[in-house]
């Protein structure tokens, strides 16, 4: 049937991409690591820092330079992977569509079973944004970016914030009769009073972790909606058919680094201007409205890091350009083969190193070099065991299965010497 032709073979891949991803991994990996997979045990006491003055310069950095803005280009690229799937597939006279929305099924489950390790898990969500960007595959590339351009400023927390405090005035008049004690407690629980295990860790991570998570996503904060975003710029850029002639492109690609690192000169500018306690969400009071400034560096800060994520991007990009570094650059290129594999192996890792039912006693102490540090070292382990494991398979495991289960029939998994995959 038309239906089990696979879409492309191993080898035909821009080995930048691939780079990138795992470049892109590397900021998740520290970013996780400073926060402990969201895993905080408040019993313990902090030891003494190790490294105080190098803490305080990389808590800078992870604050302005990585948190948000390596997951931005991991979510440009599954968008860009999106088109060049269907792209493929079209070229081929394959419809692949209702192939696609069954992947984000199985997407959605391996999100699942990782959300029980880590309750940050993405890939839930990147697997409901993917059924969305089916239907919008062919809607034209300005309609996108204005609805990706949309998202970025913040329509959809303005909306949000506008009916909360719609909702807060009603609350407010019908609970004016109330006594305090009638009104139902919002004193959270605290999740450490249940005995540590896995599988109470688990049970946190799938009820209140993922309530938690999509409160984030689609709250105030809004994480859900900028990922989307750069679903739909990851699709247009796709479509320019960018990464096609990103080798060839070299003065391009510096005009467009040069572009996105004045865009964030020019935005910090601007949020500068504002007083800062009308532009952090830190100097709200519990209850109170939240005032349009807020709104609006909210947003301005939100397309920051979208501007810095592009920075990054292409300054990578450049650099993979250069013979003497991307020989180098090149090294991860296996890494974000296996990006969905490595991901995943990141939140296990991370669950057993701070969970209290594992080494939470020990490594939930370690300060933020510390943690710098380890998320290095284990992902250069990653980095070996992918170069590794790439000599002898044609996919990581995680993306073999999901290969496998899309098409429904096992694909082939150990690499043949000499001979090409037809």
């Amino acid at each position: 049937m038309e239906e089990q032709k696979t879409i492309s073979t191993p080898l035909q891949r821009i080995t930048v991409i691939d780079a990138l991803r795992g470049f892109a991994l590397l900021g998740v990996i520290l970013t996780h690591m400073w926060q402990h997979y969201s895993i905080f045990s408040f019993g313990l006491e902090p030891r003494e820092p190790l490294f105080p003055a190098m803490d305080e310069s990389i808590w800078w950095l992870m604050q302005n330079v990585v948190m948000g803005k390596f997951i931005n280009i991991f979510a440009f690229l599954f968008g860009l992977s999106f088109f060049i799937q269907m792209d493929r597939a079209h070229k081929k006279g394959i419809d692949f569509r209702k192939r696609f929305l069954w992947r984000m099924v199985i997407l959605f489950v391996i999100g699942m079973i990782g959300c029980m390790f880590y309750s940050g898990e993405i890939l839930a969500i990147y697997a409901m944004f993917g059924v969305l960007m089916v239907f919008l595959y062919k809607v034209k590339n300005w309609i996108l970016i204005l609805i990706a351009s949309l998202l970025l400023i913040g329509a959809p927390r303005i909306i949000t914030a506008t009916y909360d405090q719609m909702t807060r005035v009603e609350q407010a008049t019908s609970d004016s009769g109330q006594d305090a004690e009638e009104r139902p407690s919002r004193r959270p629980q605290n999740p450490n009073i249940e005995k540590p295990s896995f599988l109470n860790s688990a049970k946190m991570n799938l009820t209140r972790g993922f309530e938690g998570k999509l409160n984030y996503q689609f709250g105030i904060f809004a994480r859900g909606y900028i990922t989307l975003a750069m679903f739909m710029l990851g699709l247009v850029v796709g479509r320019l058919r960018f990464f096609e002639q990103v080798q060839t492109r070299k003065k391009r690609n510096l005009i467009l680094f040069a572009v996105f690192v004045l865009g964030v000169v020019a935005i910090n500018f601007i949020v500068d201007l504002f007083p800062q306690d009308a532009t952090n969400m830190r100097f709200m009071r519990p209850g109170e409205t939240i005032p349009p400034t807020l709104l609006a560096t909210m947003g301005l800060n939100d397309i920051k890091a979208v501007f810095l994520s592009g920075a990054l991007a292409m300054g990578f990009i450049i650099l993979y350009q250069i013979k003497s570094i991307g020989k180098y650059l090149d090294v991860i290129s296996p890494y974000g083969r296996m990006g969905l594999t490595n991901y995943e192996l990141q939140n296990v890792i991370g669950c057993f190193l701070f969970s209290m039912w594992a080494f939470g006693s020990y490594f939930g102490r370690w300060g933020t070099t510390e943690l710098f540090i380890l998320g290095l070292v284990v992902y250069t382990l990653q980095i070996i065991f992918s170069r590794y494991w790439m000599k002898y398979f044609l996919y990581g495991p995680l993306e073999w299965f999901w290969r496998s289960a899309t098409y429904l029939k096992l694909q082939p998994f150990r690499r043949i010497k000499n001979h090409e995959q037809k």
